[in-house]
């Protein structure tokens, strides 16, 4: 912190200019005209939007195929471009940014989902620095003025590029980004962990649910369960006990009542991050328009419980349904279509009760990991901003 203060003292006393976006880059659009089929066997890479959304600096080393034809009109990225979602069903995860770090060697394009911001001039900037400051709080805020939408969220272009941001000089970005970089790291290897201690569950869980097929009985999602979507309730809350539940794969908030019972499994039905993602909930809560509730018709025949680890476990044949195109989806009439192994009733239990204890297990033992993890990431955010916040330069009229 001296060292910055020190060199903000020296470099810019006065203050850090502030430019708008549109000033100093413009918008560009991601893939275009494409279809299911340019999906398939593709000789190009891309970004998707899965990418841009969870990395601040995206990953290269995670691209998808595309087909593209050597006459075709698209945007090639470049280092030193930022990439923003486009749309989201929560206003908080709308617009959020991505930026290349690593040079490129090669023609990678960008997901239509997003859009792509390209600076006039590359130098302007640290690309590391860009993907600190345009996660920050204050750049946040001023995104969600450009958002308009009421169960989808759209981000404005024309309003994102009225946003400034502050220009410090190179040797103070490089400062910030050596101290912002080594709390992410550290958050990265704790995060590691955990994920090393998840897959070993889902490894666990997997082999549990493989069966002789003698022992089971394979029926139609639709003839064992009731499938039905919710509605958008009157008000969300930011806090509460009774959860929003609808696309994606966290709540999207919380309200006042319930419409749905507990002890039912749930996936979303329409969204960008959310397909395929099975969730199970315990308590009463909220079912939206964009979510399936997924319940037995008959306990004695199939347990809530053991069809959330099965399709848990068989998530492939949810995302074998999506329908792309336009905004991923999953039809009712093809949900109800999909396949359930169903062992005796005796052996459904004994495998939620091993699968509820060994989950309880992996939860103890990476207990502190967790709340670790969160420490790190108050505290990053907390310097974050710190860093992030400059004294205005006042300009000459």
């Amino acid at each position: 912190m001296n060292k910055i203060e020190e060199l903000i003292e020296k470099m810019c006393p006065d203050g850090v200019e502030y430019k708008k976006l549109n000033e100093i880059g413009y918008f560009y659009s991601g893939l275009s005209e494409k279809n299911k089929d340019d999906f398939k066997n593709g000789n190009a890479k891309y970004i998707t939007y899965m990418n841009v959304f969870k990395n601040p600096a995206v990953n290269l080393n995670n691209c998808e195929l595309v087909n593209v034809l050597e006459n075709e009109n698209q945007n090639v990225i470049k280092y030193g471009d930022v990439f923003f979602t486009g749309s989201s069903e929560t206003i908080e995860e709308c617009a959020m940014s991505s930026v290349v770090t690593q040079d490129i060697t090669e023609k990678i394009y960008l997901n239509s989902f997003c859009f792509g911001y390209r600076l006039n001039d590359v130098n302007m900037f640290v690309s590391d620095f860009l993907k600190h400051l345009l996660r920050d709080e204050l750049f946040r805020k001023q995104v969600y003025i450009a958002v308009n939408g009421v169960t989808r969220f759209n981000v404005s272009k024309i309003e994102l590029g009225k946003i400034e941001i502050p220009i410090p000089p190179i040797e103070v970005q490089r400062e910030i980004v050596k101290i912002l970089d080594n709390f992410t790291e550290l958050t990265a290897e704790l995060t590691a962990e955990l994920t090393a201690r998840k897959q070993q569950y889902e490894y666990y869980r997997d082999e549990l649910l493989k069966f002789d097929k003698t022992e089971i009985k394979n029926k139609k999602l639709g003839d064992i369960c009731e499938v039905e979507v919710g509605e958008k309730p009157n008000k969300i809350l930011f806090n509460g006990e009774i959860e929003y539940i609808n696309a994606g794969t966290s709540n999207s908030g919380y309200v006042d009542k319930y419409n749905c019972l507990g002890d039912v499994v749930t996936t979303p039905s329409r969204g960008q991050g959310g397909i395929g993602f099975v969730g199970y909930q315990s308590k009463n809560f909220w079912l939206g328009p964009l979510c399936y509730q997924i319940r037995s018709i008959n306990k004695t025949i199939v347990i809530n419980k053991y069809l959330f680890y099965f399709l848990q476990s068989n998530n492939k044949m949810l995302l074998s349904l999506k329908k792309d195109g336009g905004i991923p989806a999953i039809n009712k009439t093809e949900l109800v279509g999909i396949n359930v192994k169903i062992p005796p009733f005796e052996k459904q239990k004994e495998i939620v009760e091993i699968l509820d204890k060994f989950d309880s297990l992996v939860n103890d033992l990476t207990s502190g990991l967790p709340a670790e993890i969160e420490a790190r990431q108050k505290q990053y955010e907390y310097y974050r901003n710190k860093l992030l916040t400059f004294k205005r330069k006042e300009t000459k009229e």
